[in-house]
């Protein structure tokens, strides 16, 4: 179950995250998130190196077409809850490098596993002054359709995704039970020595 939430996860993520700037600005959410799931599926099944597990490809694919359409200081913020405020800038920006390599790490080997696919869309109710929606879909391929939902927020620069809803499961929800434990017992610095530790262990086992 933990290893297909990885897959949804990934796949949910580059759906929703290859965003073009020129239509960014004025695109309503929903309409962002179908329009580009086909492209990066096309993008994911071009490039063997991704499939593959590449992590320079990996990398490069999340900070050049993924990171840019995400709230990612928002989504640490929230993962790390009420302990953000007492980080430091230095802190934070550690925080927020550990946790990005943490998730790349985690979700690297699912891309590959993007095969047939599709995703369909429900209704999306909003008023024209909401600044936070959310985007209900379903994966559906082989077996039981899969809920997957994004929390967006809009900004001058347009819609940017902060949390995604995994088989009934927000991924904020669950990094911020894990890191209330690691700050309860080691603080901050112990959160980020913990993180630092598990992307290190990720990297030798992949390499």
């Amino acid at each position: 179950m933990l290893q297909r939430r990885h897959w949804i996860a990934a796949t949910a993520i580059s759906f929703a995250s290859l965003a073009l700037p020129a239509f960014a600005a004025d695109e309503a959410p929903d309409a962002l998130v179908k329009r580009i799931s086909g492209e990066v599926l096309a993008t994911i099944k071009a490039d063997p190196a991704i499939q593959a597990g590449d992590m320079n490809r990996i990398v490069a694919l999340v900070d050049g077409k993924i990171m840019p359409n995400v709230n990612f200081t928002r989504m640490t913020a929230s993962a790390v809850g009420r302990y953000w405020r007492q980080a430091t800038p230095e802190q934070q920006k550690q925080l927020q490098d550990e946790f990005k390599t943490l998730l790349v790490r985690t979700y690297s080997g699912a891309l590959g596993e993007v095969k047939d696919q599709t995703l369909h869309f429900k209704p999306m109710r909003m008023q024209p002054t909401d600044t936070e929606v959310v985007v209900r879909s379903e994966v559906r391929g082989k077996g039981e359709p899969i809920q997957l939902d994004y929390r967006l927020e809009k900004t001058p620069s347009g819609w940017k995704i902060y949390d995604l809803n995994v088989l009934g499961v927000w991924l904020v929800e669950t990094y911020r039970t894990q890191f209330a434990q690691e700050i309860g017992a080691k603080g901050i610095d112990g959160l980020i020595a913990s993180l630092a530790q598990r992307n290190k262990s990720n990297s030798a086992k992949a390499s």
